[in-house]
């Protein structure tokens, strides 16, 4: 879990690198928990590579845009998709040429930069006061479209509130407990592009070292600590890199 008692100071460049970086590629749009370009928290998901399944997460934290990133607590095991990392669609730049890019089905979770939220899960929103992100209660009739053909491909919908033209969808109310908590991650969601790949959580694992069909995974205890701390009006992000990667988006992006 998190611990609170530890902070780590982490050099980095001056707060308006990564904004000013998103801007140039065009990423300035406000989505639903807030502003892209001034994020005040970051989830860092890194992979030893791009066919790794385990990963290390990391919180980090800033007061402000011009502060310095703090880190509060420790590295958290993690695990990505059942075959490691593929480019997703999120805020950061143009795709490089290396390395895999996303599909549909293909057993890897997204590598890029990725806006955080909402929160979801099995409980009633009242019953989890202490979840800040915008919450949404799953249930047996809520859905997932993973159905590239669908008009609502990549989306979270009640199954009775529209008309079903899929052919494939994930249950969002799942008997093993893994969506009991969890975290959309936006990924490939302005504009869809059909194919894609869809449906990306953080979510609770189902045990360390398995791989997910294409989210990001923690334990139980971890998945709760991190929703309690991530607030929406600190913007936070997602970013999930190969270690290597990682290093060298790092200046250019301002990252911790």
């Amino acid at each position: 879990m998190l611990n609170r008692r530890g902070s780590k100071r982490i050099s980095r460049l001056p707060g308006f690198v990564l904004g000013a970086a998103l801007l140039l590629c065009g990423l300035s749009a406000t989505p639903a928990t807030g502003d892209v370009k001034s994020p005040l928290q970051m989830l860092v998901v890194t992979t030893s590579g791009w066919s790794s399944v385990n990963a290390a997460l990391r919180l980090y934290e800033r007061k402000d845009a011009q502060s310095a990133w703090i880190s509060p607590g420790e590295r958290i095991p993690a695990v990505v998709g059942r075959n490691g990392l593929g480019w997703g669609r999120g805020v950061h730049p143009d795709l490089p040429a290396g390395g895999p890019q996303k599909r549909e089905g293909d057993g890897r979770a997204p590598a890029g930069i990725f806006r955080l939220g909402p929160a979801f899960g099995y409980a009633p929103g009242e019953s989890v006061p202490w979840i800040s992100l915008p919450y949404r209660q799953m249930t047996e009739s809520s859905k997932c479209i993973d159905d590239p053909t669908s008009l609502v491909y990549n989306r979270l919908v009640d199954d009775g509130n529209v008309r079903q033209d899929w052919n494939s969808r994930e249950e969002m109310k799942r008997s093993d407990g893994q969506y009991r908590l969890g975290i959309v991650i936006g990924h490939n969601t302005d504009p869809v592009a059909p194919g894609g790949g869809s449906c990306i959580f953080l979510h609770i694992w189902e045990k360390p070292s398995k791989g997910t069909s294409g989210c990001t995974a923690v334990s139980d205890a971890d998945m709760e600590e991190i929703l309690r701390r991530l607030k929406p009006e600190a913007n936070p992000l997602l970013i999930q890199l190969p270690q290597r990667e990682y290093e060298r988006m790092r200046a250019p992006l301002g990252l911790p």
